[in-house]
């Protein structure tokens, strides 16, 4: 009988895997499999590429305070170098050798792997942290995977991170803000600390700016003038990616509809090409359930189309679905995986032989000016495009379909992206730092320094919410308890407000729901049912009281998957918002925040979500026929999102969570509030008069 289990977890025993009962073979040469055993993981291993090169970084590790390492996507970087440390005892004496991604999905699929590979129980020697998901255990995990906001949270306990031997910041080409903050202040570190080795790892060149970054500027003497090892000069190696030969197939004419496009492009390559997983690059969660639904729809009518096997690629899919997507495609089966850029390099997919760039990818870019944050579909760099191509010459020659002309490519896409520090809101970034004791923020040393207005506007909004004093400290207690609640600013400052009026439960679970990408399920071809289903739970005042309709259901329900799939509500989601709604409670408790319900009052509950979100407050326009509102600081035009339970209905005065940009400014997640609460709860923002002369 064949056996089988979960990646990741101890050889086989009875097993129930808790993500309802899916149950995967683990791959060829797992190292729990039968007869493959441990040598043919240790086989593996050393035919990666970066497995020459082991000697030379443990060299360079052990002489120099910072290490550059650029390797190509599938060098076995991510996975190796960690294991190496280990082996030559990095992790001796109770340190710990940790290694940060930019995107959680990374995280749990590369610790999962490598305690795999090491023979151990994910969570013990091998252990990873998420925000909200901690799978480690102090006293045994050595190798630690985590995300690099959760080791920028790690300081605030422990600011020199103490106990790391060697941190590892893998894919820093990707240019988070995370990234560059935790790279900011990890050179801050190494002065305090000569012992902390860094190896920064990057798939692109941008190893040159990276080293200058890192340049101390005087060399640190010993007593008599001896140089005191390691060296400060950061090293760089250059590890070769197992690369074969990929041709680019352009398109001769830009096409309107790339998702179309690239699904036809699929059902091509299946029908005349070889063997060998397809890999799609779209923009988001929207596009590929679109993309998977036609395909879907495709296999159904032609027996040769059903030979597909198309799964979708995000942040927010269940541990049950990463496995999917890793595992090995079934004999006489084409896997086609439907992803955003995160298969660009965080995540190595073997198998691919053909991608399909759409050429582009959402990317937030923020407007201080108008203080709108927008995540907009906007063209890739080359710098991705080269990325993504080469995801296809994995294991043999590979093709790429780029769904753009050449003449696009040459003349009009941009050299390298922006790092998102220089296109983002910094709120969140800036009380952080705050609360690290950088009181200094223009005059921090940053890989790319933000603009100036960004950083004012993030002090303003920071001042405004209370979290912030007149010298630009932090406020004693508010400052302190928002910094230390790990969820944006806004959302912080809400939970805050909720315990003083007395419905803090409520604000739990709504604090929680949008801490989550969405709890509603794809609509995948059934918008009309979606919409229904909306309407069943849809509570006048707005979203976020529509979202407590939908908690107590689910509650109701015993917490059913049954119920979930009948209600277009993602059950996956709401298993999440449930962990970090019991999480936000501990930290509650531990902050001193009374957990009270106010019983259906939605007064309080709307007052509690203004407290947070005033800068957000918008009024609809006196004759606007089309449903236009006007944000009040800044009079920008914004409209409500055709998902919100408020579309069409139109009231007078919302605020709302965060916008998206298409065709126009959408706002998401609203709630109707009375004009009068703004000053109220922030009456240095909203002087009485500036509302006052506003038409009612």
């Amino acid at each position: 009988m064949a056996q089988f289990w979960k990646p990741g977890t101890e050889k086989p025993r009875l097993l129930d895997d808790g993500e309802g009962g899916v149950l995967f073979f683990s791959s060829s040469y797992s190292s729990s499999s039968s007869g493959f055993g441990f040598s043919s993981t240790e086989k593996q291993r050393q035919r990666l590429p970066v497995y020459k090169y082991r000697t030379a970084i443990l060299y360079l590790v052990e002489t120099h305070a910072t290490t550059i390492i650029v390797g190509e996507t599938g060098s076995g970087k991510t996975t190796q170098i960690p294991q190496f440390l280990k082996e030559a005892g990095w992790a001796d004496g109770g340190r710990v050798i940790a290694c940060t991604q930019p995107r959680r999905l990374a995280v749990q699929a590369v610790a999962s792997r490598v305690a795999e590979e090491m023979g151990v129980k994910l969570g013990e020697e091998v252990g990873y942290t998420i925000r909200f998901e901690d799978l480690t255990n102090p006293d045994v995990t050595r190798v630690k995977f985590l995300t690099d906001g959760v080791l920028l949270r790690e300081m605030m306990d422990d600011p020199l991170l103490t106990k790391y031997s060697v941190i590892m910041v893998d894919e820093a080409h990707e240019r988070s803000i995370s990234t560059d903050m935790l790279l900011g202040l990890l050179k801050k570190i190494q002065r305090r600390r000569p012992d902390l080795r860094l190896i920064i790892s990057s798939a692109t060149i941008e190893a040159k700016s990276m080293s200058t970054f890192f340049q101390m500027s005087k060399r640190r003497r010993g007593l008599e003038g001896e140089t005191l090892e390691p060296k400060v000069e950061p090293a760089i190696l250059s590890v070769e990616g197992r690369g074969f030969n990929v041709q680019i197939f352009y398109l001769e004419e830009p096409v309107s509809d790339y998702v179309q496009s690239a699904v036809s492009t699929v059902l091509s390559i299946h029908e005349q090409e070889p063997p060998g997983d397809i890999l799609v690059f779209l923009t988001g969660q929207d596009d590929i359930d679109a993309a998977v639904q036609l395909l879907i729809e495709e296999g159904q009518n032609d027996r040769k189309k059903s030979e597909l096997i198309v799964l979708p690629l995000y942040s927010g899919l269940s541990r049950a679905e990463q496995d999917l997507i890793f595992s090995p495609t079934p004999r006489g089966k084409r896997k086609v995986v439907i992803s955003t850029n995160i298969a660009e390099t965080s995540l190595t997919l073997e198998g691919i032989v053909y991608v399909i760039d759409s050429g582009f990818s959402k990317q937030r870019f923020y407007n201080p000016i108008t203080d709108i944050e927008s995540l907009i579909v906007a063209p890739i760099s080359k710098a991705s495009a080269r990325q993504r191509t080469g995801r296809a010459g994995r294991i043999r020659p590979g093709k790429c379909y780029r769904l753009y002309t050449e003449e696009y490519f040459i003349n009009e896409m941009p050299a390298e992206g922006i790092p998102e520090m220089q296109r983002s809101n910094l709120v969140t970034c800036v009380i952080q730092l705050k609360a690290l004791g950088i009181d200094n923020i223009l005059g921090f040393d940053w890989p790319s320094p933000p603009s100036p207005e960004v950083m004012v506007r993030a002090l303003e909004v920071l001042y405004s919410l209370g979290v912030l004093d007149d010298d630009a400290k932090l406020t004693s207690p508010i400052g302190f308890q928002v910094a230390e609640i790990p969820l944006e600013p806004m959302i912080s400052k809400m939970i805050l407000a909720s315990g003083e009026l007395g419905c803090s439960e409520e604000i739990m679970t709504i604090a929680a729901v949008l801490s989550i990408q969405s709890i509603w399920a794809s609509s995948r071809g059934a918008q009309k049912e979606l919409d229904e289903a909306r309407l069943r739970f849809a509570a006048a005042e707005g979203d976020h009281v529509t979202f407590l309709n939908v908690y107590k259901g689910f509650l109701q329900s015993n917490k059913s998957s049954q119920w979930c799939h009948k209600n277009f509500i993602n059950y996956q989601a709401m298993k999440k918002v449930m962990e970090v709604r019991e999480q936000l409670r501990r930290i509650a408790q531990r902050l001193g925040i009374i957990m009270k319900s106010c019983e259906r009052d939605t007064t309080a509950i709307r007052k509690a979500v203004t407290a947070g979100f005033f800068a957000n407050a918008c009024q609809i326009e006196a004759y606007s026929h089309n449903g236009m509102y006007k944000t009040v600081r800044g009079s920008q035009e914004v409209y409500i999102h055709p998902s919100s339970v408020l579309f069409r209905v139109n009231p007078k005065w919302v605020v709302y969570h965060s916008l998206v940009s298409t065709d126009r400014q959408y706002m998401r997640n609203v709630v109707t509030i009375d004009p009068g609460w703004l000053t109220e709860v922030a009456p240095h923002f909203y002087q009485q008069r500036q509302l006052s002369h506003m038409p009612h």
